[in-house]
């Protein structure tokens, strides 16, 4: 089966869960042409990332012309798909918090996008988030290209949900997939009851990378480290004062800040202002590769967010045997287990997180390790990337119908076949 995987921008550095997942369902037989309406303007410093951008086909890059021209064009194609199209963007545009303009602009991109699918034979088409590429989804298949799914995060859409036409764009959708039972609830607040049996909850998850290999049991060094995209969600702002306050209660550590962002300069101001130069440690992006190593290299993470998803990071030091210490909110508490695999604090309580790295700073080796083992446990368990794509490839194959299995594609050999159905099991 030939699918297609749409995104606003792709690849970016916090879209590593979108790789593994595409390359979990190519396993599973599947060909998966890669689409996005613009690229990402940032550095890729990831290699795996770099290979996928020259993989993917974006629809703004054939300028904005012939984007125009295939929006003049289409009427003249198509004239009634046409017709509901722009009729079903208007009434978007109505309910949205966005301009008419940007709304005319996707539905041009709709008209590219939906001859490309067409010509590739795209027999289904898989989207990330349910912003304006779902929109260009929708319209696409309007104007005659595959049925789409989509897969909801968190938690933007969750804020937007009325302005995005979360219930439109899912009433019209094959599926919906999301990342938590959180996540999950958090849709049927917005759409149609008769739509709900169309929500799948698809956890992010992990590849052999991280689930084959046992790794080295973390040690009492203290040091911590904090992965994510400087910007007010994130919290490290909030996170910068609160290891001021450790740093008081428990004596010398040090604190990785990996990723960067427009927070950056209030993340130095507050450095700074708490004289944690010699603590606070801010090494802007890195690979998958150095990303894991700091992270091998810790006592454990610190995520101090108080808006998330189900942040891929936790699992990814989870899996690698490292307590975390992050913050009671939407999906988080479906993985963390207070006490069993770290700490869990109330989002925006410096004094709590505080206490929390204190504690951590205190632990000895050997409960460490006894809260590292319990976190790749449940990582082990609830987030296989294999797992995750084989329930994705069912409703891909099978439409909203639980009870079809999944299709498993004859090429493959006998032992990738074996290993895919027990994933899948």
């Amino acid at each position: 089966m030939r699918i297609g995987y749409l995104i606003n921008q792709y690849p970016m550095p916090s879209q590593t869960f979108i790789g593994r997942e595409i390359r979990a369902l190519e396993d599973l037989g599947m060909t998966v042409d890669r689409f996005a309406l613009r690229q990402w303007n940032g550095t890729l410093v990831d290699e795996r990332d770099r290979n996928e951008q020259a993989v993917t086909r974006y629809v703004t890059g054939i300028g904005i012309g012939r984007i125009l021209l295939a929006l003049l064009l289409m009427p003249f194609r198509k004239p009634f798909a046409f017709l509901r199209a722009a009729r079903l963007s208007l009434r978007v545009a109505r309910r949205s918090d966005k301009s008419l303009t940007l709304h005319l602009i996707y539905l041009a991109e709709a008209c590219v996008l939906s001859r490309w699918l067409i010509e590739s034979k795209i027999e289904h088409l898989h989207v990330h988030f349910a912003t304006n590429s779902t929109e260009v989804a929708m319209l696409s298949s309007v104007l005659g290209g595959p049925p789409y799914s989509f897969m909801v995060h968190g938690p933007e859409e969750f804020d937007r949900a009325a302005t995005l036409s979360l219930d439109e764009k899912t009433a019209r959708a094959a599926f919906v997939a999301t990342i938590s039972s959180y996540a999950r609830s958090q849709l049927y607040r917005w759409i149609r009851f008769e739509d709900w049996s169309k929500i799948k909850i698809v956890r992010c998850g992990l590849d052999a990378d991280y689930l084959t290999t046992e790794p080295a049991p973390p040690q009492a060094n203290r040091r911590l480290v904090c992965v994510g995209r400087l910007c007010e969600q994130k919290g490290q702002v909030l996170l910068v004062e609160a290891a001021a306050k450790a740093l008081q209660a428990s004596g010398p550590f040090e604190l990785v800040l990996i990723g960067d962002g427009d927070l950056r300069p209030a993340v130095e101001e507050a450095i700074a202002r708490n004289q944690l130069e010699e603590v606070i440690k801010l090494a802007g992006w890195a690979d998958r590769d150095e990303v894991k190593q700091h992270i091998l290299d810790s006592a454990g993470l610190v995520l101090a967010s108080f808006a998330e998803g189900l942040p891929v990071v936790i699992m990814e030091a989870l899996a690698m045997g490292r307590p975390v210490i992050t913050t009671w909110i939407a999906g988080i508490p479906e993985l963390v287990v207070d006490g069993e695999m770290g700490s869990l604090i109330p989002a925006g309580d410096v004094d709590a997180l505080a206490a929390a790295i204190s504690k951590l700073l205190a632990t000895p080796s050997e409960e460490l390790s006894r809260l590292g083992a319990n976190g790749r446990a449940r990582v082990l368990q609830n987030h296989d990337v294999r797992q995750e794509a084989a329930r994705l490839h069912q409703w891909i194959t099978s439409g909203n119908d639980d009870s079809r299995p999944v299709r498993y594609d004859t090429k493959l050999p006998p032992d990738k076949k074996r290993e895919l159905q027990q994933a899948q099991s």
